[in-house]
């Protein structure tokens, strides 16, 4: 059985201006980075494989909280959000035209125009979290962190979430050749309580 932590990257403009970011390549916030360089990886993973997204954001988070260099995975990167990337979540959700739906109505197989649906998603990561050979720290994104949890509680996009990702958390999962769980939520040393 391996465990596999996953933590989301830290703010940056766009997340705080309420911006959908998928792919684009947007860095982490002065703000951001003060706040990660006060953390640390909860006891008891500091053995783990550290391995990040791609993308700036990530694998800067990634080496601000445990001090090294991640392994980029590419099969990480943020779902594509197609036309929608770069666009505020309400202004889609105020347009009828746009077709814009809140994740818990999804399903499996929505997909944003030009996007990826999160069974697409599923079918990228499965692979390479089978390929896991010890423990892993992910820092990566929430539609990723999304996919990854639904898949270990059984979550279909279908109403709300059995879990609520946050920041400054590792959502951890454990993986053995018969099945998937969702182990639970383990702070980082040095959040706040109240992140």
């Amino acid at each position: 059985m391996i465990r596999l932590g996953l933590m989301r990257h830290g703010h940056t403009a766009w997340n705080r201006d309420g911006r959908i970011q998928g792919r684009t390549d947007i860095p982490l916030d002065d703000d951001a980075r003060a706040d990660l360089s006060a953390l640390r990886l909860p006891d008891g993973w500091d053995s783990a494989d550290i391995v990040a997204s791609p993308l700036a954001r990530a694998t800067e988070t990634a080496r601000l909280v445990t001090g090294r260099t991640p392994t980029d995975i590419p099969a990480l990167i943020e779902m594509d959000w197609g036309t929608w990337e770069g666009a505020h979540g309400t202004a889609l959700s105020a347009a009828p035209e746009s077709g814009f739906k809140p994740i818990e109505a999804w399903g499996w197989h929505y997909r944003p125009p030009g996007g990826e649906s999160p069974d697409e998603v599923r079918a990228r990561l499965l692979p390479w979290a089978r390929s896991l050979t010890q423990d892993t720290v992910a820092i990566c994104h929430i539609g990723i962190m999304r996919v990854l949890l639904a898949h270990a509680t059984g979550w279909h996009f279908d109403g709300p979430a059995p879990f609520r990702i946050k920041r400054n958390r590792l959502f951890v999962l454990r993986i053995a050749h018969d099945g998937w769980a969702f182990d639970g939520v383990e702070r980082l040393q040095g959040a706040p309580s109240c992140a």
